[in-house]
């Protein structure tokens, strides 16, 4: 199943008891470690047999004969045809990846392609998955954007005409003019964790992920962080930690043996830690979490989500998570700081104010990209940095109260459209920074701090 990664966090330090979780906290995030993020490394997903078809991308097949697009009728529920002159959303299926050759193909309306009753008229109308939805994947070796979609019954799908596309050809051609060839455009894609263990199989996956976990990092990272002034990193977790070493399939067991391990090495050196998880077993995966690390000296905070999205995500809802999710943390620990990330996109960054200033020991997340905007592109490092003093400086004081939950910058980059000027920003974001702490977004390694280009994935498909 195509699957989106919903994340928490938890904020883990190890300094003496009496310290009392002293502040600022100067964090790095420690992105791609516990939960793979292609973006941050693509390389891993280099052994994957049909890489770029991996489990939730979306492709849309053009007919070479009829040079129309495969369409699901009224975005699913009905026949498929191939009268479409462009592609939009009915015209796009999501691949559910069985193996490495053979998919579900999902529609719009989330039913599945497959062959009506056992015949050969194609349809999109099952809302679930066996042999009359799975297709083979035939890829042309010259050109793997050519393909043929061989149903169960051996014979491949056929554009005969614009409003009849059936599963009856048995040809083997790769002419423009051959009904069943197609031409796939790879419309979007996924490289999460899931896509990983999915794509790599359960014989292979285990130990990719192992040699991951082992190298990406490892004691000598906490120890040069430490003795370059950062006293905390934020650690994301996948929501089937708490099932660790039997996570529900693909996943696979060992990211819980290397947090223990992170919590040795943050005792070690002094710092603290912070991870994350998925919002469908949030709950549960916070007070897992919560207990197994409540009486170590390094659990510094847990945030309960990272990035949820607006107007996605109703806040109503939120808080009742946020609620739900502080009184499981407060069950075992009544020290640890709890972190509220604000919602991205159109939200009041002020709407959390007033549901934290009743909880104790809470702290509000916000985060700042100089990116993700044309806006920033015109400018030059001078007004970059204004802009930092300035307008970001007026953000954060207005989810920074008297008496009210502390602030964090949880995430930010040194990165943007101004070739070669990261290095003048770094001075700024430390003397900008107010309340709890703030946190680059990604540890690689070098002087303590690098580059974080864009936020972690925050939505969740079935």
């Amino acid at each position: 199943m195509a699957c989106y990664i919903l994340i928490f966090a938890l904020l883990f330090f190890s300094w003496a008891p009496f310290l009392a979780l002293a502040q600022p906290f100067k964090a790095v995030n420690l992105g791609n470690w516990l939960v793979t993020e292609g973006w941050m490394k693509p390389s891993l997903y280099d052994g994957i047999p049909n890489n770029d078809l991996l489990d939730g991308t979306q492709v849309q097949f053009l007919s070479t004969k009829l040079q129309k697009y495969l369409s699901s009728e009224n975005g699913g529920g009905t026949v498929l045809v191939a009268n479409r002159p462009s592609a939009s959303g009915w015209e796009t299926f999501r691949l559910w990846r069985f193996n490495e050759t053979h998919f579900n193909l999902r529609v719009f309306n989330k039913q599945f392609v497959g062959l009506e009753d056992q015949g050969n008229k194609v349809t999109a109308v099952s809302d679930t998955v066996g042999n009359s939805q799975t297709f083979q994947i035939i890829r042309n070796n010259d050109d793997r954007n050519l393909v043929r979609l061989q149903t169960s019954n051996g014979q491949f799908i056929q554009a005969s005409s614009e409003t009849v596309v059936t599963a009856d050809y048995v040809g083997s051609g790769w002419n423009d003019s051959d009904p069943s060839v197609f031409k796939m455009t790879i419309v979007n894609s996924l490289q999460g964790e899931y896509q990983l263990t999915n794509g790599y199989g359960p014989e292979r996956a285990p130990q990719v992920l192992q040699d991951h976990w082992n190298s990406y990092i490892t004691e000598e990272d906490f120890r040069f962080m430490s003795e370059n002034s950062l006293n905390a990193v934020r650690i994301p977790v996948g929501w089937w930690i708490a099932s660790d070493p039997t996570p529900p399939k693909p996943f696979v067991g060992g990211s819980l043996k290397a947090l223990d391990n992170a919590f040795t090495w943050a005792q070690k050196y002094g710092m603290k830690e912070w991870g994350e998880s998925n919002i469908q077993e949030t709950v549960a995966v916070i007070d897992f979490l919560a207990e197994r690390y409540a009486d170590k000296p390094g659990l510094a905070a847990i945030e309960l989500m990272n990035e949820p999205m607006a107007p996605g995500v109703n806040l109503d809802t939120l808080k009742k998570y946020y609620q739900a999710g502080y009184d499981a943390v407060r069950k075992h620990s009544e020290n640890a700081y709890v972190i509220l990330s604000n919602r991205l996109g159109p939200a009041d960054s002020k709407e959390l104010l007033s549901f934290a200033s009743g909880l104790k020991r809470v702290v509000i997340d916000v985060h700042y990209y100089n990116l993700f905007s044309d806006s920033f592109n015109s400018m030059n490092p001078q007004q970059n940095i204004e802009y930092i003093y300035n307008q970001r400086a007026s953000a954060l004081a207005t989810v920074t109260t008297t008496n009210g939950p502390l602030s964090f910058i949880g995430e930010w980059t040194g990165e943007w459209a101004v070739s070669g000027s990261i290095n003048a920003r770094l001075p700024e974001l430390r003397q900008g920074s107010t309340g709890c702490v703030w946190a680059c977004h990604i540890w690689m390694g070098i002087l303590g701090l690098s580059v974080c280009s864009q936020p972690l994935e925050s939505q969740m498909d079935d």
